[in-house]
């Protein structure tokens, strides 16, 4: 179990305040990581989207074009 610095004589002031700063170095890094991630996933939502929708798109020129042919066909024309 950790200790606080007051109860560990093998750390010192300066030491602690040296892990502290990296510490909250850490926490900057962690927290710009964290960003970079929520704008990488609005990307990717937006791309997901845009893909369902061509393929959406796709699928339905393909039916039209079957019952077009399929029309044609009974017709006669």
């Amino acid at each position: 179990m950790a200790q606080a610095t007051d109860d560990n004589p093998n750390i010192n002031p300066i030491q602690a305040a040296q892990i502290l700063e990296e510490i909250r170095a850490l926490r900057q890094e962690v927290e710009a990581a964290n960003q970079s991630t929520n704008a990488f996933n609005q990307k990717f939502g937006t791309y997901q989207k845009a893909t369902q929708w061509v393929v959406q798109l796709a699928f339905s020129l393909i039916a039209v074009a079957a019952v077009t042919v399929i029309v044609s066909t009974v017709v006669g024309k």
